[in-house]
């Protein structure tokens, strides 16, 4: 079989030995892919490291920079102290060796202006490997090719979203789209901020994407590949719009988790569940985005933007309509529930997407920006997401509101930059309340707001937050585990996702990051005893592990804007 450049890649990166979590602190510890020539690079040492480094060409004693580490300080996510050395003059590209004083084994080091670009385009990639209702072939997937699974063209509609129009057990079709994480069902609310991430790397970044060739089907049309790919799962959404009333169903799903079996094997009934206000909101608001974003590809789609932007208004009436329909699992359904009651950020978020597309004074109206703060976006808190399409389209805006939007999101990029720089591990991730379920894209949604305010002319420490992120979940963490799927010389092996496990082969579909330490740990009772119940050392490398190894759609959107966005911005030398 001839090899893509990504797959080439891919299976070098799978060909380092990747090893289990362990709890002991590792020695220095820094990111396993490598850096930017301009980019800050750091290295976590242990306290008991020397005072000294050395950076050295890789195989040689040739020493091309020297530096003292600072002094050790107490880190509490790890109860552990640490020290850190700065090398960030290493600008010329070359694979390196760290040397430190008092470590035994030096760190292998590498410094490259396309150091992120396997990296982007695998997370990427990573959707087209969550694809349902086809098969997966060997000459796009290679060792990962599977039979399709879950046609979804025969769903029912369970008794939760019965309608006049379509009673229970009506037969519907609604196709395509991705597995939401390790399970095999379809969920609206976790489908809109992953989209939008998506879509919006795209929108800030798009020479990168346009240069991007995944080998997935639709490679060489007249899309984009992250285009053709997120389309995919707007056909799916688009299904879920009842058109008699514009309302949207919470999920498509079966009525438990299917075992640990391949796509093709699970063959349980599927279901439409009630529509509710969070899931209609996202939509309205994901689908006044794509709107904008395709409406250049007119000619090659033709109708699509408008499709999308008149989906999007009906799903806002209905939402006007319904404005507290808080979604609950019906007793017979006992997959993900995505419930949330706190429903303004979706409305801002919405009316945010429909004033932008439209230019419609209600819409800025129903946004009240002036009451709006600005946070860490999350599947139940997309409130970021507003603020993140209004700094990229503030040329729309009045100028009162534009400069609001400036000095808001700038603020917020200071107040996250400014933790970062009091860590002594340079990390946004300081506080206990960090470390929730799905850490790693907390930390991910923390650099992307950054990258937000970077952009709309924010100082430099923003940006070098944001890549001290980036070098967390690849390896400068106190685990010294890259936690992406086939990437780094220590990644997950057992990530819990049904494909990984059950299709035979050795190495997990790569890509994928997993969810990352989680002191909540609520699988333990399933699983090995986890290491520690420390926030940043809570995780475990096994199957089991749905709180902390788990893989989801929403996790791997804001690492694909954030290497993206790292590759894009950050010049080529300090």
């Amino acid at each position: 079989m001839k090899l893509t450049l990504l797959s080439r890649l891919v299976l070098s990166a799978l060909s380092l030995a990747a090893l289990p979590a362990v709890a002991q602190a590792p020695g220095a510890v820094v990111n396993q892919l490598g850096y930017l020539p301009g980019a800050a690079k750091w290295a976590a040492l242990p306290a008991t490291a020397g005072d000294e480094f050395r950076v050295v060409r890789a195989g040689t004693n040739t020493v091309v920079l020297r530096g003292r580490a600072s002094a050790a300080r107490a880190w509490a996510p790890a109860g552990q102290a640490v020290r850190l050395a700065d090398f960030s003059a290493l600008t010329a590209p070359g694979d390196y060796e760290l040397r430190v004083d008092g470590q035994a084994s030096p760190v292998r080091i590498r410094v490259a202006p396309d150091v992120y670009a396997a990296l982007t385009a695998a997370t990427l990639k990573a959707f087209y490997f969550n694809r349902a209702s086809t098969a997966l072939e060997a000459s796009h997937a290679g060792a990962w090719a599977r039979p399709a699974g879950h046609p979804d063209t025969d769903v029912r509609v369970h008794a939760s979203a019965a309608s006049d129009k379509r009673p229970e057990g009506t037969r519907l079709s609604a196709p395509k789209g991705w597995y939401d994480a390790g399970d095999y069902n379809k969920y609206i609310v976790n489908s809109g901020i992953t989209v939008y991430t998506l879509l919006a790397a795209y929108e800030q970044f798009p020479a990168l994407f346009k240069a991007q060739h995944l080998n997935i089907p639709e490679s060489g049309n007249e899309l984009p590949d992250v285009l053709d790919e997120v389309l995919w799962n707007l056909e799916w959404m688009l299904a879920m719009q009842d058109p008699a009333d514009g309302g949207v169903y919470h999920k498509l799903t079966n009525k438990g988790f299917d075992g640990n079996q391949m796509p093709h094997e699970a063959r349980g009934e599927r279901y439409v569940v009630a529509k509710g206000t969070a899931a209609t909101l996202d939509f309205a608001a994901v689908m006044a985005h794509a709107s904008r974003v395709f409406k250049p590809f007119e000619a090659q789609r033709p109708g699509l933007s408008a499709r999308m932007r008149g989906a999007a208004i009906a799903a806002w009436r209905w939402a006007q309509a319904n404005p507290q329909l808080a979604y609950k699992n019906p007793p017979d359904v006992r997959t993900g529930e995505y419930g949330d009651t706190q429903l303004d950020d979706e409305f801002a978020w919405a009316a945010t997407e429909l004033y932008l597309s439209t230019g419609e004074a209600a819409y800025r109206d129903a946004l009240a920006l002036d009451r709006q703060t600005v946070r860490v976006p999350g599947w139940g808190d997309v409130g970021g997401l507003a603020w993140m399409s209004l700094a990229q389209n503030r040329d729309k805006l009045s100028a009162a509101d534009a400069e609001l939007v400036t000095k808001r999101v700038r603020a917020f990029g200071d107040e996250l930059a400014a933790t970062w720089q009091a860590s002594a591990y340079r990390l946004t991730m300081e506080s206990p309340g960090d470390y929730v379920w799905g850490s790693n894209a907390h930390a991910l949604n923390q650099a992307l707001m950054l990258i937000q305010a970077y952009r709309i002319g924010g100082t430099r420490v923003q940006l070098d937050a944001a890549q001290s992120v980036l070098d967390y979940v690849l390896g400068r963490n106190p685990l010294g585990m890259s936690y992406v799927t086939g990437f780094g010389q220590r990644s997950p092996m057992h990530p819990h996702h049904r494909p990984s496990e059950a299709d035979g082969v050795a190495d997990p579909v790569p890509g994928f990051i997993v969810g990352g330490p989680n002191p909540g740990r609520q699988d333990q009772k399933n699983c090995p005893p986890y290491p520690s119940a420390l926030p940043a050392l809570a995780y475990i490398d096994h199957g089991c592990s749905y709180a902390a190894n788990e893989v989801a759609i929403n996790w791997n959107a804001p690492l694909v804007y954030v290497s993206a966005a790292l590759q894009a911005l950050t010049p080529a030398v300090r």
